[in-house]
């Protein structure tokens, strides 16, 4: 998965610079000029179209995770370092959220506690657990685990027959730990490659024809 984040800015950087080539008459050997906002948006509308095209086409994908990493990459500073971060705490956030509904499910103290205690229970413990876990570098991210732990049970409980064992345990994109990791490793991807567009737009060296 990081082999395709480092692909994917090479992919459609020269899209990208046809879309710096042609905004505005530049002289030969200067840089090219456009604010930050203007350049991120140009970048991440065209990596917004390569998305959601390659996701529709796939369809087993989920844009909308895709959409929730992305974001956390740029809260996260849009650099290489936000990008090994949204990768590994959104992951974690998936393994926690899908391991915690595998308990709900699996123990049946919903029958003793209450249909609601107990998952309520469950999820409480999950979250102090993750929070815990920040104590250790890889998972110091909280906010990028809860992204993939709130997006985790987002999918479960508004997608039809996922919130089962045998959905949820199953080695296929319809178990949360993967179809989720999954949209969300390639949204970070994107996110990636819109911000190495975006500083192409806003600063690049126009070089004379040969």
């Amino acid at each position: 998965m990081l082999l395709f984040g480092s692909a994917v800015p090479v992919l459609l950087a020269p899209l990208i610079k046809r879309s710096a080539d042609h905004v505005g008459e530049r002289p030969y050997g200067k840089e090219v000029i456009m604010s930050k906002i203007t350049s991120l948006a140009v970048s991440v509308s065209i990596c917004g179209f390569v998305a959601v095209w390659l996701f529709l086409t796939l369809g087993t994908i989920l844009i909308w995770a895709a959409f929730v990493a992305w974001a956390c990459f740029f809260a996260f500073g849009g650099d290489a370092t936000a990008f090994i971060t949204t990768i590994i705490s959104n992951a974690f956030g998936v393994f926690v959220a899908s391991t915690t509904a595998v308990v709900i499910i699996s123990l049946p103290l919903g029958e003793v506690l209450g249909a609601t205690v107990w998952p309520a229970l469950v999820v409480a413990v999950s979250i102090a657990l993750y929070i815990l876990a920040a104590n250790f570098p890889p998972f110091a991210s909280i906010p990028g685990t809860t992204f993939g732990y709130a997006s985790t049970f987002a999918y479960l409980l508004q997608t039809p027959d996922r919130f089962t064992s045998e959905a949820l345990l199953s080695i296929s994109f319809t178990s949360s730990y993967f179809v989720v990791f999954v949209s969300m490793a390639i949204g970070t991807c994107f996110a990636l490659a819109s911000a190495k567009g975006s500083e192409i737009l806003v600063g690049k060296k126009n070089e004379a024809p040969g």
